[in-house]
């Protein structure tokens, strides 16, 4: 009998000690207002509402930069844009050489592939991936075949997922559901073309919206419906428990109602619609679900799931461990998070303050954004500067930032604008304006 007990125990153990599957779900072009659970009025997203009420859910939740590639960048590094300087989505230049130093920066970095690949798991990429290969990501599976292959320049075959099915992802875990798995689900959903099935389409086509309008609505109903399959492949192969899922969306997107383009203060802005997003980590076999009132910021998602699997966290990173603040429900001791944005062409890659448009930085309820002379390059900017002074805004009593209080409040500024010295100062690139 002693003997079934210690067995028992050491079985016991063995499972409470086996290392969890990561799932990190990326939407594209999505704004932190367009989710049920966020409390829209119209977008239905009935599973990932599901997931947020069973997750440690942050509402106050940010990507330091508003552009896709150096946002999954700083995902995929746990570095601020400043540090990885993927600062943008493309090289000015266009060129081959260019775009392949642009990847090379990867390597210079113990990234989260890399990191879970060294920790023995087998990994998949799928969706939005920049930088190169696959496996130049550190994962043993992929889609995207990369530059310099045709088609590679932001992930090729890999941005059929979701949009074309989800069998890749549903093979690879019925392959591996006995090993600890990686998966980068990074669809191209709910970003253009907004071509949304006609059986989602037709409920938003019945509410009166603007055309442009009831299509991106509807991408993100379709972007949720993937999930939910996503969430259905972990339940079919008996791993949803220790299956850690971590949501954030890349970068926001206000839908312009005449165009199909985004609006103003969405993607590419510092602004809430640009750089706010929600932040889940559901993990039922750990984590019991909690709504924090707390900051939190993607560059806490690399040593958070690091923290998670019991892995190497690189030394060094600018981001938090979360998980013993979740699991004993604490207050995590942070107040301030940081942002910066740039054009979205690299004018030059060894001097990437050449395009800096913006820093901000965030302090409790307040947030400053400070606006910068960097050159616009190719495309015409997303940032009309119409405000070149500093702007400061009190987030909680006004979340859509439409009442500068700079002016009136001079202290704050100055308070503000040191903590954004002291965090990342500018070596070349000015202010437009100094407030005065």
């Amino acid at each position: 009998m002693k003997a079934l007990i210690l067995l028992l125990f050491v079985c016991v153990g063995c499972v409470s000690a086996e290392k969890p599957n990561v799932v990190l779900i990326l939407s594209d072009d999505q704004s932190w207002t367009d989710y049920g659970f966020m409390g829209h009025e119209h977008i239905k997203t009935p599973h990932i509402d599901k997931l947020a009420s069973e997750s440690v859910l942050f509402r106050r939740a940010y990507v330091p930069v508003a552009l896709c590639r150096p946002s999954l960048m700083t995902m995929a590094t746990g570095q601020y844009p400043s540090v990885h300087k993927v600062v943008g989505n493309d090289p000015y230049t266009r060129s081959p050489e260019d775009r392949a130093k642009m990847i090379s920066n990867i390597d210079r970095f113990d990234h989260l592939g890399k990191l879970l690949t060294n920790e023995g798991y087998v990994s998949h990429q799928s969706g939005k991936w920049w930088e190169g290969n696959f496996k130049r990501g550190g994962f043993t599976e992929g889609m995207t075949r990369g530059f310099p292959q045709k088609g590679g320049r932001h992930g090729d075959d890999g941005l059929k997922i979701g949009r074309e099915g989800m069998k890749p992802i549903s093979d690879f875990v019925k392959k591996n559901k006995d090993k600890p798995f990686f998966l980068w689900y990074a669809p191209f959903l709910p970003h253009t073309p907004h071509n949304p099935p006609d059986r989602i389409h037709k409920k938003y086509q019945n509410l009166g919206l603007p055309k442009t309008v009831a299509r991106y609505y509807a991408m993100c109903e379709w972007f949720d419906e993937t999930c939910g399959q996503l969430v259905d492949i972990l339940e079919e192969n008996k791993v949803r428990d220790n299956t850690l899922i971590v949501y954030v969306c890349d970068n926001g997107w206000i839908q312009d109602p005449k165009s199909g383009k985004f609006d103003l203060r969405s993607k590419q802005s510092p602004n809430e619609g640009g750089t706010r997003t929600p932040i889940f980590f559901n993990w039922p076999a750990k984590l019991k679900a909690q709504d924090r009132k707390e900051l939190c910021s993607s560059i806490d998602l690399l040593p958070t799931i690091m923290g998670a699997v019991k892995g190497k966290i690189p030394e060094g990173l600018p981001g938090l461990n979360l998980l013993p603040n979740m699991e004993s429900q604490k207050p995590i001791p942070r107040d301030m998070i940081f942002g910066e944005s740039y054009a979205h062409d690299v004018l030059d890659l060894d001097d990437i303050e050449k395009t800096l448009l913006y820093r901000w930085v965030i302090k409790g309820k307040y947030k400053l954004l400070l606006t910068y002379d960097g050159i616009v390059s190719k495309y015409k900017s997303v940032h009309t500067r119409e405000e070149k002074r500093p702007q400061l805004f009190d987030l909680l009593a006004d979340p859509h930032e439409k009442k500068n209080l700079a002016k009136d409040n001079p202290e704050k500024v100055a308070e503000l604008v040191k903590e954004l010295n002291d965090w990342y100062k500018p070596k070349t690139a000015k202010t437009i304006e100094v407030f005065k």
